[in-house]
């Protein structure tokens, strides 16, 4: 495997040396390098031993005595190589990020601005990690979702029952896109889109998407709290698949409720689009540019996304989550990603992700963002794993759910999470670039004028506020701090 690594590396980047950036080639440094140490070590180890024996017949003591210590030596880094602790994987101690604590920029927006309610339930998901699938109604507590949904809301908004803080957010809302003093009016509609990128069909898959529980409980919330009519409110994974199970438990208590997918049938709507919907703002070559028809016309949208870091862009949170309401092919191999990478060394470049917050259909018209971690995960794909290290997990899964109406402030805190507890991931370092664009603008670092529409209207304020906790132990953003800027982090604990 490192023989085939070193290969893969020098065909690519002898050729453009810039390829060494490329997340393939940071997944290959640990097998290469790995084969370096061990043959530096045998090649020592054996000159050293061959060698021992022709200074003692010539009485150089000392010489000897110098290739027996680096004889054991070789063997010693042999030994630590082979046992899985070589100096290759010595992890980093902190991610690396553009913005330092503490350090606000941006915008904040919602009815506290800047605020991120973060919701704690210990026991509202027990998967053993090994039997069953982690979405089973033996590993999950419904009860405790629900309490997640309803604490996270009453947080957000500082309202005293759920029917008054989602009224808050619609007033909120139609305040500030110029639709007057008003709540949700009924025949309004409401996309949700939620995570379901580890799907290639309806069959139950067990890697890690959107929690079937959390689902039910927003589901819960909205119709028989907030008062929307089921036949208003669309679940939509547009170029994915619902599962099965998740279709199951939602369509038994919501049969109404209108379900899109990339294929459609056994109860599910297949997915339409409206081409062209989303040229972006530089020239972004094969990337896709329609829109789901159900996302274009819903008026208020519902962005769900995971708690889980991904090889490419670092992580992929509620920013990333647009990018399945495009026409991009269901094999994912298919599909170009400029602009999704960031620069590892820290150099500002253009940030698709930031069309997606800005695009006057999505981050312009969603209502509320979430990120479902009731699990959370250090990988893009498979099953949800390991479990947290970090205070208050200690050893269990995240069970948790965060709220914002700030875009851009939800991702940093679901960042600083994952950055903190797994700051050995190489993914992660300076993958803050997009959040830094997003609260820059009108002056990104990149210097991108940033127009996803492409209608000659180029967004002319920050998206959001952006800043880093000041450490993982106290998690406090500025706003936590006593500033009149930046996060505020609101956590509850539910026993």
């Amino acid at each position: 495997m490192s023989i085939a690594a070193v290969s893969w590396f020098l065909i690519l980047v002898i050729p453009k040396p810039s390829r060494a950036a490329y997340p393939c080639m940071q997944a290959a440094a640990p097998l290469m390098s790995s084969l370096v140490i061990w043959l530096l070590s045998v090649t020592g180890t054996y000159l050293a031993f061959k060698k021992i024996g022709r200074f003692l017949q010539r009485k150089k003591y000392m010489a000897a005595v110098s290739l027996l210590v680096i004889g054991f030596a070789g063997l010693f880094f042999l030994q630590i190589r082979n046992s899985g602790y070589g100096i290759s994987q010595t992890p980093q101690k902190q991610a690396r990020m553009h913005n330092p604590p503490n350090t606000p920029i941006g915008e904040g927006k919602g009815i506290f601005p800047g605020r991120v309610a973060w919701s704690h339930a210990p026991g509202a998901a027990h998967w053993d990690g090994e039997n069953g699938f982690w979405f089973d109604d033996k590993w999950n507590s419904q009860e405790k979702t629900d309490r997640l949904v309803t604490s996270s809301l009453l947080s957000l908004t500082g309202a005293v029952t759920e029917k008054e803080a989602w009224n808050k957010l619609f007033i909120h809302f139609n305040t500030e896109h110029g639709k007057g003093n008003t709540g949700y009016r009924s025949g309004e509609k409401i996309a949700i889109k939620i995570n379901q990128n580890n799907t290639s069909s309806h069959d139950d898959s067990e890697e890690y998407n959107t929690s079937p529980h959390v689902l039910l409980s927003l589901l819960r919330s909205l119709v028989n709290e907030a008062g929307v009519p089921q036949q208003y409110i669309t679940v939509c994974e547009p170029s994915r698949f619902i599962t099965d199970y998740m279709f199951a438990k939602c369509y038994a208590e919501f049969p109404q409720v209108i379900y899109v997918d990339f294929e459609g049938g056994n109860g599910r709507t297949k997915s339409e689009y409206v081409d062209n919907a989303i040229p972006y703002s530089i020239d972004n070559g094969k990337l896709a540019q329609g829109i789901a028809t159900c996302i274009m016309e819903a008026d208020y949208l519902i962005n769900s996304a995971l708690l889980k870091i991904h090889s490419g862009p670092g992580v992929t949170l509620t920013a990333k989550n647009w990018y399945g309401v495009t026409n991009i092919d269901k094999v994912w191999r298919n599909n170009s990603h400029a602009g999704f990478n960031h620069d590892r060394s820290g150099k500002t470049a253009y940030r698709t992700f930031v069309d997606f917050m800005g695009h006057k259909e999505l981050g312009q018209k969603t209502l509320l963002y979430i990120i479902d971690g009731l699990y959370g995960s250090r990988d893009v794909n498979g099953i949800p794993a390991p479990k947290w290290n970090m205070e208050p997990f200690n050893g269990d899964w995240a069970n948790s759910l965060f709220m914002s109406q700030n875009a851009v402030a939800i991702d940093a805190v679901g960042l600083d999470f994952l950055a903190s507890e797994w700051p050995e991931v190489s993914s992660l370092n300076y993958c803050d670039a997009y959040l830094v664009e997003a609260a820059s603008i009108p002056n990104p670092p990149s210097g991108t004028v940033y127009d996803p529409e492409r209608d000659n209207v180029p967004l002319n304020s920050p998206l959001g506020v952006m800043e880093h906790w000041n450490n993982p132990i106290d998690k406090q953003y500025s706003r936590n701090l006593g500033k009149t800027e930046g996060i505020e982090l609101i956590y509850r604990s539910i026993d």
